[in-house]
Parts: C-alpha cells; structure tokens; sequence
C-alpha cells in the first residue's frame, strides 16, 4: 500500500474517565516519534518491526486507552510469588500504514517459555497467557483472549492496541529467575496472505494423514516390539509424505530443506521483548486470608442464554460461571433480587439457600432475626451475614445516626455474626472503623465485613469503570488496613437485560458504569463461551494478593509494622491518599520480598 507521505503526530487530548477518579490513560508528554518517517509503498518482510510499530510497556495499573503515546521500550522485570498471577501489559501503536482496507497494519505476536537455569519453565498457553485489551465505553476493561502461542492483531491509523500478559505461577513452581521473550512482528495482512492459503480439499488431506499417523503410534503400550517399530515406520513414513507433499514445497529445493536464512532475516526484523520473573519461595494461600464474596445474578444468565430455571442447562452454565470465578480467589453466591431491598442467594450451583437483607426499618429488622432463628433451628453453626449503613429509620437506638448505626449488632445478635457495612458510611474517617470493630464481639466469634457498590465516589476506592487502576487496586488495601476480615460486593455480571449472549453490554440506569459488573459473556467479543475478565475484576485479585504479602510481613513484624509499610512505601494511608502510580506497589512488595524470603 501506498503510504501518504504525510504522516506526523497529532496532539489530541486525554480521554475523560466516565466515573470521575481521574485516567492514569490519554495523552501523555513522554511520546516517542520517529524523526525519518517511512514514506512509500512498505514491505513489513523487508523493514524492521521498530521502524513501523511503537513498542512499550506499561503495569498492570495503568488504564493504557486507545490515544495513549508511546513511551520508550524496557525489558520486562516481575517479581511473583508462587501460586500467584502477576501481570504486565504491552501497548502498540503504528508509525506508518503498511495494510490495506482502513488498517494500519498486522501485527504478529509470539511467546516463549520461560525458563530458569536448572530446565524449570512456566509454559506458554498454561502460566503464561494473553489477551486484548478492549475498552468499553471508550475505557479499557474487557480483556479478550488471544491464540497461543502466535497471535495476529490489525493494527488501526493513531491508536494505540493493548495487549495484556499475565502469568500465573504453579504453587509447586521452583522458585529461581525465569526468562523469556515476546516477539513482535509487523506482518503481511491477510488479505496479502490468503493467496497461499490451503484449500478445504488439501486441509482435509493434511488432517486425513496427520490423523493416521496418530492412530499408528498412540496405542503402543503393551504391544509387542515387533509390532511397535512396525507402527512407527508407518507413521514416520506418512509423515515424510506429509512434508514432502505439495504444500510444503516453499520449504524445499532439489537439495532437502532450503536455506533458513530467509527465516532467520524476518526474524532479526523482529521488536524482542525480554521478560524477567523472579518466582520466590512464598506461597499464596488458595483459600484467600480475606474472603472476597460476589454475587451472580441467575437471572441474568437465565435471560442472556434462554435457559429454564432449574433445568440441567441451567444447573451447567451456574457451575461454569461458579468455577470460572474461583480462578480469582472471590466465593460466588448466586442471587434473586427482589423488592425492597429483598435477595434470594445461595452459595453454589446446586439449592443451597439462605436469606439476605438489606434492613432499613423495624419490621425489616425483625424479618432479618425470624429468618436466622429458622435457619439455626436446622443448622446451629450456620453463620448469617446482614448488611446495613444505618439503624432502623422508626425505632432509634440513639441520639443520633452515627450512634444508631453502631448499636445495630446489638439489635441483631445473636441472629447475625457477620456485620456487613457500607464503607460509604465510614468516608474519610478511618478512626469510625474503630469505633465499629469495638462494638463487635470477636470473642465469641463474630466478624466485621464491608461492601462497596454505587458509593462510595470518587476519589475512594471502588471499581466503577473510568476510576485509576489503584483505585481500583485500593480497594482491598483499603480492607486490610481498617481490620475487616471480610468484603461483600453485590453483584459480577448485573447489566441490562438481553435475551441473546452476545447482545451488547448496557449497564443499569440510575447506577455508575461499571458497578455490578466486573465480567462478561464471551460471545459479545467472540465465538467463546468462556467469560471475559474486566481489568477491574484483575484488580480485585491483585489487591487480594497485596493482603497476602501484607499479612505475611505483619505475621514477621507486626501489624503495626505491616501498616507502617503502607504508609511509609506511599502505597496506601487512606481512602483519600492512595498512591496514583505503579511504583510504590512495586517497592512495597520487593520488601516483603527482600525481608520475608528467609
């Protein structure tokens, strides 16, 4: 393709975050500009991958939009724990347009292992994955899964692509440095390629004879020596066929294979990208030390996919759900939401049910206390959580509300031994935690949990769509230092009805984009019936992974220590004054790292 000849960097302002809490992504200063842009008809094959992409890379933090600028190109460094998912992103952007029909251009991407001296490795498609980041009201959230080992993206005029890694190290992992590399590498589009594509007829004939050969050698054990060899001269001599055959002919010349210089030369045009990974011997906990319990909304999912309620379909696509979001370390409940502030939920797939109120005034209250008897009359351990961000509005229990609000576990008990409460009610003051955990009895078992969902706003932590990545990261940090030992949220996948997967997402009127809605169904970006991770629901799971690492380091310390790192890192001193950048994350966890590794 001709390129214009005109091409030049042009100054666009930041996209505006849709829920306040700022955009760590936009337009930035540190942009990186080729001073002899390419002009003419381009060969990708024939020019440097640098001389037609920008290459960088960014944490897992950052929100990286489609205007995002290019920044200079490092190798990649992490540090990870064992049964742990640390993750990095890769931004892309164009020069040049070397594509055709309103591309830019195409884009390989291809991952090794990574490996460690004594043979360890951390396999491509397993621990090491990747996924596209997609923005969702112009924000970057869904993250779409690639191909592995090999994947091609389109690249598009001024916009930046984004490309999500993350790895997750096996708790059974030998601990040492793991290296490997990304490769990335503009390429012909596919319109360019289709022309040396294979027919349906000569697929069916690869497949056909590819096939055989696997049907000679996979039923060897047992069988007698003879016949063994006899197996394996018979595939070794379909697959020579194979080779040999007509559509491998590029491959050849009169002599055997041809020279793999050709190769070797499109591979030294190549953007290599170094990753790093120190895996120490710390293991995360399966079991999170903060339990972490999100709603799913049955209804939704009964809509969507036109499922019966009750029916094994039904029973199917809840499990898939349940054990898709257990990779997070968050319990699932399932949930019917009714009127006044009414929810059904149970905890699995299968009919485990249990009541869930919302109390507001005297008779909701009193709802709350004869349902938990009837539970306790068949399960006497059966511990019942109560949510609530004030007393009854016509009975109350003090001279003012904060006050009322406090004695609300007195009501209750022993009816309920959880006490769930907004973090909208304690705002800035930290000290009210204190306030609310002196009038819990954790003698006899009883625990303070808290929620977000609408509230509370910016700037406090909360995962609304166009909030900064550590606000989204805070809110578990936010947990760990106020003393909860547990964290609600009501809801992972309650957007707007729609009676076909792959209907578009609407999030509900009247609430903040995001809220409720931490994933969604894969067919809306794919033909894949697996569910699509939101960066805030990432998020959620690095900031379980943060308390790990802090709880490590008070069980060292102290707590009072532990709090200490905190502040003293700049990672996190309240729901006001929270780091806005990656690095204190990263100095926070090298001292756990370097203090707690003995």
């Amino acid at each position: 393709m001709e390129n214009s000849g005109d091409h030049q960097e042009t100054v666009v302002p930041p996209v505006e975050g849709v829920a306040g809490g700022g955009t760590a992504y936009g337009w930035s200063d540190t942009g990186v500009n080729d001073p002899r842009p390419l002009r003419g008809a381009i060969d990708p094959m024939k020019v440097p991958s640098l001389e037609l992409l920008n290459v960088w890379c960014m944490p897992n933090s950052a929100n990286v939009g489609p205007q995002d600028m290019p920044r200079e190109l490092e190798p990649i460094s992490l540090l990870a724990a064992r049964n742990e998912r640390e993750s990095i992103q890769i931004a892309i952007r164009p020069k040049v347009s070397w594509g055709g029909s309103g591309i830019a251009g195409t884009v390989q991407v291809q991952c090794t292992d990574l490996c460690s001296p004594c043979g360890a490795r951390l396999v491509v498609g397993q621990s090491l994955t990747l996924r596209r980041v997609v923005p969702v009201l112009g924000v970057p959230d869904a993250l779409v899964p690639l191909d592995m080992p090999v994947c091609q993206l389109n690249l598009f005029p001024g916009e930046t692509t984004v490309i999500w890694v993350s790895i997750d190290v096996p708790s059974e992992q030998t601990p040492g440095q793991y290296e490997g590399e990304i490769i990335i590498s503009a390429s012909k589009t596919e319109a360019e390629s289709t022309n040396q594509s294979l027919s349906k007829v000569e697929k069916h004939q690869l497949y056909r004879e590819l096939r055989d050969c696997l049907d000679a050698v996979e039923p060897l054990e047992g069988k007698p020596l003879e016949e063994v060899v006899e197996r394996v001269k018979s595939a070794t001599s379909s697959l020579r066929r194979v080779l040999l055959s007509p559509s491998f002919s590029d491959f050849f010349s009169d002599n055997g294979p041809i020279d793999m210089m050709e190769e070797d030369a499109i591979s030294s045009l190549s953007i290599r990208l170094k990753i790093s990974l120190t895996v120490w011997d710390f293991v995360l906990p399966t079991t999170p030390s903060v339990p972490a319990v999100i709603g799913i909304s049955d209804t939704v999912i009964e809509d969507r996919f036109g499922v019966e309620h009750g029916s094994n379909e039904w029973f199917e696509l809840l499990d898939q759900h349940f054990k898709w979001l257990l990779q997070y370390r968050i319990s699932p409940y399932f949930c019917r939401w009714g009127n006044g502030m009414r929810v059904l939920t149970y905890t699995s797939p299968w009919p485990v049910l249990l009541a869930f109120v919302q109390p507001l005034n005297i008779e909701q209250y009193n709802a709350i206390r004869s349902m938990a008897s009837e539970i306790h009359a068949y399960a006497p351990d059966a511990r019942i959580l109560t949510t609530y961000y004030c007393g009854p509005s016509d009975a109350p229990l003090a001279s003012n509300n904060f006050e009322a609000f406090l004695k609300v576990p007195e009501f209750l008990r022993p009816h309920t031994q959880i006490y769930c409460t907004s973090e909208w009610v304690i705002g800035n003051r930290e000290d009210l935690a204190k306030d609310i955990i002196a009038e819990i009895q954790t003698e006899n078992g009883e625990e303070w949990w808290t929620y977000v969902c609408l509230g509370p706003g910016d700037p406090h932590p909360n995962w609304h769509l166009g909030m900064r990545g550590t606000q989204h990261r805070a809110v578990m940090w936010r947990v760990w230092k106020e003393g909860g030992t547990g964290f609600l949220y009501w809801g992972a996948n309650c957007y707007e009805k729609a009676t076909v997967p792959s209907a578009e997402i609407k999030f509900r009127r009247g609430l903040p984009p995001g809220d409720g809605v931490l994933f969604y169904p894969g067919q809306v970006f794919s033909s894949s019936q697996q569910p699509v991770a939101s960066l805030r629901l990432e998020r959620l799971l690095s900031g379980l992974q943060d308390i790990e690492y802090l709880k490590l380091y008070a069980s060292r310390f102290g707590r009072d220590e532990g709090l200490n790192l905190l502040e003293k890192t700049g990672m996190y001193l309240g729901p006001e004054r929270y780091t806005s950048e990656h690095t204190p994350i990263d100095v926070m966890r090298g001292e756990v790292y370097r203090t707690c590794r003995s």
